[in-house]
């Protein structure tokens, strides 16, 4: 099998596999007047759009979209609806209090089943599977790691969390190399394209207009500017995750970080004979640089990893191309995994962006003063994560006090990132440190850390 033979790009396998990307709907015909005008046609967008419509039907709601809804980070992802609190509990222990904390791990368990409930009501077929998340460990020090995580969840209510023996695990997933695993119920494997189609068609049949091919310049007060006139709003939400540099004074805000993924062509079933994996489980690793993979409905793997990091200047990727050498990478941890896919060919290879923050904390909030709002920084937990700051933002925009304007991440503001070229320093040398504490770790019977990873973690702030 030759790299050569894969498609590579062509925005997602996700999109792919539905036909293409879609007929785009029309431009913003010029200037006009709306009460919200929302900017990004992803998740966080979409569900925005959704519960504020819901919240009040008079309410003239647009979506600003540079390319076509899902077009981001929400047609590109590993599919994981999961209950992850992007930066850990830990710092809203420290600035709210640990019921702060515990009310944040409940509101998002309760969104995993929240986005399942609405995809059944609004009749979205993303071949959703509640089967929970698996992470295992494959070396002494990934194992380590993994029982001290395991056992601070355990000390948390709603987390729910299962320690599994290296047969029990191989038992669930037959991944080689495994030595222990952790599961939670907490999690669904989706189709990403196809829940974030079928949110647009949702919000649309609530009369939301969603304008693509319209590219915002710049977000301002009561107003965003496009390339194709402005929208003026009461307020003006931002929902642009990866993509939120290029806009005018946000270029040091968020960092957009690069994700790639591959995904193989159908796999026999005498071959998931001997993997398992009939729980349709998200799977994930404790190395450093860590991998995600899902089963699809078709039964292929769909599996990801860091590539190169981060683009000099937060350049972003062009219809999810990604590096030959990423492909090669990504492909033999595959095999490490899975010896018995050594010679089922790689269908497609596609990258995407997400948005981090300075402190890796995601955030939602609204400047009642100037009617500015927005919401992302996900780090890559933002399947469910979009769902809540969406209905969050919503709730803010129409002024209603719920548990969900009282969660700890409501209006928190990270620092910016370094101007360059030192976060692409930063960047590309915390990731080789990561990469290197993994080779070490696997080259070794030691329960520790190895010491790059130590320095990384010091580095990005974690």
């Amino acid at each position: 099998m030759s790299v050569q033979q894969t498609v590579n790009g062509d925005v997602s396998w996700w999109w792919r596999s539905l036909g293409g990307t879609p007929e785009p709907r029309s431009a913003l015909p010029g200037s006009l007047d709306a009460d919200v005008a929302i900017v990004g046609g992803g998740y966080t967008g979409l569900w925005t759009a959704y519960y504020l419509k819901r919240a009040q039907p008079a309410l003239e709601v647009v979506v600003l979209e540079q390319r076509f809804a899902g077009f981001g980070a929400s047609g590109r992802n590993g599919g994981w609806l999961t209950n992850s609190v992007t930066g850990g509990r830990s710092r809203y222990v420290a600035t709210h209090g640990r019921d702060a904390a515990i009310a944040h791990q409940r509101a998002l368990n309760d969104t995993v089943d929240e986005v399942i409930a609405i995809a059944e009501r609004e009749g979205i077929d993303a071949d959703i599977v509640k089967g929970g998340e698996f992470e295992i460990a494959r070396t002494p020090a990934q194992l380590a790691r993994m029982r001290a995580a395991a056992a601070s969840e355990q000390q948390w209510p709603h987390t729910d969390v299962e320690v599994l023996s290296a047969a029990d695990a191989s038992a669930r997933i037959a991944v080689d190399g495994v030595l222990g695993g952790t599961w939670h119920p907490h999690c669904a494997r989706i189709h990403p394209a196809k829940l974030v189609a079928g949110l647009a068609a949702a919000v649309e049949r609530l009369g939301v207009r969603i304008y693509e091919n319209t590219h915002v310049r710049e977000i301002a007060p009561r107003r965003a500017v496009t390339d194709r006139g402005t929208v003026r709003a009461r307020h003006v939400l931002r929902a642009t995750e990866g993509f939120t540099p290029d806009l005018a004074g946000q270029h040091r805000t968020w960092l957009p970080m690069n994700s790639s993924m591959i995904v193989t062509a159908p796999i026999s079933q005498a071959v998931w004979d001997a993997i398992g994996w009939a729980g349709r489980e998200t799977l994930g690793d404790h190395a450093h640089v860590y991998m995600y993979a899902q089963r699809t409905a078709d039964d292929r793997i769909a599996f990801g990893g860091r590539g190169v990091p981060y683009r000099y200047g937060s350049r972003v990727d062009t219809d999810g191309v990604t590096q030959p050498r990423t492909i090669a990478s990504l492909t033999a941890l595959l095999h490490d995994f899975f010896p018995a896919l050594a010679d089922v060919p790689i269908d497609h290879a596609w990258a995407g962006v997400l948005g981090v923050p300075r402190d890796w904390a995601a955030t939602v909030g609204l400047d009642a003063a100037t009617g500015l709002g927005w919401a992302g920084g996900y780090v890559g937990t933002g399947v469910t994560a979009t769902h809540l700051a969406g209905r969050t933002l919503a709730d803010l925009v129409v002024g209603e006090d719920t548990q969900r304007t009282r969660l700890p991440w409501v209006g928190h503001r990270a620092g910016k990132w370094e101007v360059e070229p030192l976060r692409w320093l930063a960047v590309q040398g915390i990731y080789a440190a990561y990469g290197t504490a993994d080779r070490i770790e696997a080259r070794s019977t030691s329960t520790r850390t190895a010491w790059p990873a130590k320095v990384a973690d010091v580095i990005a702030g974690r």
